[in-house]
């Protein structure tokens, strides 16, 4: 069955804006929200939020649209260390269209691998996505 599923192409400049992304100098949360173009059967970047919260990520996503998300955290730690894990945010909602699951879904781990992203997490719903929820998954 997966070999008829098509994984879509990351387009050059997406290569570029994930390594520009991966080595951004900025001390804040920062987030890359990528989509597929179902016509052209490419992952493009839909935007770019830079000194944003995890709040405001959430409301710049739509509740039935499937997106990747690269994230960049701020993260402070009990010992008083900060350190800017680099998440890897899959979202596929539930009653997106068929089709379109399918091909994020068969584009993810290509996306991830490009992307060099070893922290992956997966929501079906746009209310998981809390600072609750990305601090139980990367622990202290």
């Amino acid at each position: 069955m997966s070999g008829n599923v098509n994984i879509c192409e990351v387009t050059d400049e997406v290569r570029q804006t994930l390594k520009k992304f991966r080595f951004r100098k900025d001390q804040n949360i920062a987030a890359l929200i990528l989509k597929v173009d179902r016509e052209k059967q490419q992952i493009i970047i839909d935007e770019t939020l830079e000194n944003t919260t995890i709040e405001e990520l959430q409301e710049n996503l739509q509740s039935h649209q499937p997106r990747y998300i690269v994230l960049s955290y701020r993260q402070e730690h009990n010992d008083g260390r900060v350190s800017y894990p680099l998440c890897f945010i899959y979202f596929t909602p539930r009653d997106s269209h068929a089709e379109l699951q399918m091909m994020y879904a068969g584009s993810k781990l290509s996306l991830q691998r490009i992307a060099n992203l070893t922290r992956s997490y997966e929501i079906r719903e746009l209310e998981e996505l809390t600072e609750e929820w990305l601090l139980s998954k990367l622990g202290n």
